[in-house]
């Protein structure tokens, strides 16, 4: 029988493959009006086309598109103009956008899944392992604001995917009907927990920001970055260098972008013109694509990437191989009575962070 973590596997390749194969089905050709000419534009061919095309008239059109505003009874911004030329410019720049953002969520899966099936899960080696103490890494309140985040950003980014890539990679599969309701779920779900980032993203810098600072160690550890992938990681503190940037590039700098452009596409309300929808929209998805590629790094890492890192954010707790292997300096600042996380009482550590059985690399 396939293991459960391969089928997974090969599923989540099957999708990257899909992904990128299809992300670019959005362009779609469209004629453009044809210029004036004493020919198409006298009162003669203008007839012939009320005729023979009702409505199809192209100079009456051509003023409606001119974007010159014209008189309405309807109060607001922009309400006296029927139909912004700049619309056509924005639904055409959606297009590579769409289609270089998917490709580069496809090569993030891929390349993870490639990765996965050379290296297999990161783990502490044998000779390390000695079954020691357990460290509290993460106190509930850090925990609480991690799962907070995370449930709402995993939940955005799988609707987002929906919404900007589900009419080129899932409605040629699953159909029109289901994908209609598919589509209405996702942009409901998507609108509705989008707002919670206004509060998740402040609490969790606040509650990690303390660790996260930038230094020359952190360079050093890029330098030395193949350590990490061979066993002999550069050693780190509470944070490598790799999650501080996750945590400034995805946290700080692309959630805050997606919370603001995000907004101004909620709440039109804020009495913003069709340009600026435009733009934000626009602003959207590139930085949600980004976050997006960036974050599947960070979740790998987290799940079946590396062996007990999931258990950390989960129960809080981590063994002092694993400590003293991944970010041997905050271990000695926890063995020195320098750091605010401590060695655990066996009795109050919940009975999930026993060590695991032994693991092995996928044949």
């Amino acid at each position: 029988m396939v293991d459960a973590p391969m089928a997974r596997l090969a599923l989540l390749v099957l999708a990257a493959l899909c992904l990128g194969a299809t992300a670019g089905a959005e362009a779609q050709d469209q004629l453009p009006t044809p210029a004036p000419t004493p020919q198409n534009a006298s009162p003669g061919a203008e007839a012939q086309r009320q005729a023979a095309q009702p409505l199809n008239n192209a100079p009456v059109w051509r003023d409606v598109r001119s974007g010159a505003p014209a008189v309405t009874q309807v109060r607001g911004r922009e309400t006296n103009v029927l139909i912004q030329p700049q619309g056509e410019t924005w639904r055409n720049l959606r297009v590579p956008v769409v289609f270089i953002g998917g490709m580069l969520v496809a090569l993030a899966i891929l390349g993870l899944a490639v990765f996965y099936l050379i290296r297999g899960p990161l783990d502490v080696p044998a000779n390390e392992k000695h079954g020691g103490k357990l460290i509290e890494r993460f106190v509930p309140m850090d925990r609480y604001a991690h799962w907070l985040l995370a449930i709402a950003w995993v939940t955005l980014a799988i609707t987002g995917l929906i919404l900007s890539l589900g009419k080129s990679v899932l409605l040629p599969v699953i159909g029109y009907t289901l994908f209609s309701w598919l589509a209405f779920l996702a942009k409901n779900v998507h609108n509705f927990v989008g707002p919670i980032l206004i509060v998740a993203v402040p609490f969790l810098f606040i509650r990690f920001v303390r660790d996260n600072g930038l230094g020359v160690e952190d360079l050093k550890w890029f330098l030395n970055i193949w350590g990490y992938f061979t066993g002999h990681e550069y050693p780190s503190g509470k944070f490598n260098a790799g999650e501080k940037l996750v945590f400034w590039f995805v946290l700080v700098v692309f959630s805050t972008i997606l919370v603001g452009s995000g907004l101004v596409l909620v709440f039109p309300n804020f009495n913003q013109t069709r340009s600026t929808m435009q733009i934000a929209n626009v602003v959207h998805m590139v930085a949600a694509y980004l976050a997006i590629s960036l974050a599947f790094v960070h979740v790998y890492l987290g799940t079946i990437g590396m062996v007990d890192a999931y258990q950390a954010m989960r129960y809080g707790y981590v063994d002092e191989s694993w400590a003293k292997h991944h970010h041997l300096l905050w271990y000695e600042q926890v063995v020195a009575g320098r750091a605010r996380e401590h060695f655990a009482d066996p009795n109050a550590a919940p009975t999930a962070v026993a060590p695991p059985p032994p693991r092995t690399r996928p044949a």
